[in-house]
């Protein structure tokens, strides 16, 4: 595919939220402006599983959907960090688990129509207890321990609404069944 790029402004700047205004010309030739492109940093989520085979979710408030939501831990990938290092910084401090194993599950795009990043899925196993959180200073992160068929349970019924931690739960109970590991 040949698509071109005619302009490209920035019009905001930050390390969680770069915006800008394209203008590209597509393989037909038409000619297509503004575009508008969110930057932001590449992630990694995990389904992470302790070892007495409970799934570690958190819950906190989102606000641009002003909504309490029941997640998956992980987060952004620091620039030139290997992605499973991330995912096991990131399980660490939101969580205080360490885990004997961690899987890639695959990668995905979270909005490809207006953002430029994607996440990393993992699943992590036999995760024990070794510190507290470690939290950002505007995170307030509740952890929420569940059995895997309760888990699955509230996948069905629609309770993970941030559709990468769905997906992502989707891919590791997969992975479990395929591995007859449930």
């Amino acid at each position: 595919m040949s698509f071109k790029t005619l302009s490209s402004e920035y019009i905001n700047q930050h390390r969680y939220f770069t915006a800008r205004k394209d203008s590209y010309q597509t393989e037909a030739g038409k000619i297509v402006d503004p575009y508008f492109v969110v930057e932001l940093p590449t992630g990694a989520g995990a389904m992470a599983i302790t070892e007495n085979n409970e799934v570690i979710l958190i819950r906190q408030f989102r606000y641009p959907v002003k909504e309490m939501l029941i997640e998956i831990p992980g987060g952004f990938i620091d620039a030139g960090e290997d992605p499973e290092k991330a995912i096991r910084r990131e399980l660490l401090e939101e969580t205080g688990y360490s885990f004997q194993s961690v899987h890639l599950l695959g990668k995905t795009a979270l909005n490809p129509g207006v953002l430029n990043n994607y996440t990393y899925m993992f699943l992590a196993t036999g995760g024990v207890k070794t510190a507290a959180q470690s939290l950002d200073p505007n995170e307030e992160i509740e952890i929420i321990v569940q059995p895997l068929e309760e888990v699955r349970q509230m996948l069905l019924r629609h309770e993970i609404k941030q559709s990468m931690h769905a997906l992502c739960l989707f891919y590791g109970f997969e992975f479990l069944k395929e591995h007859k590991l449930i």
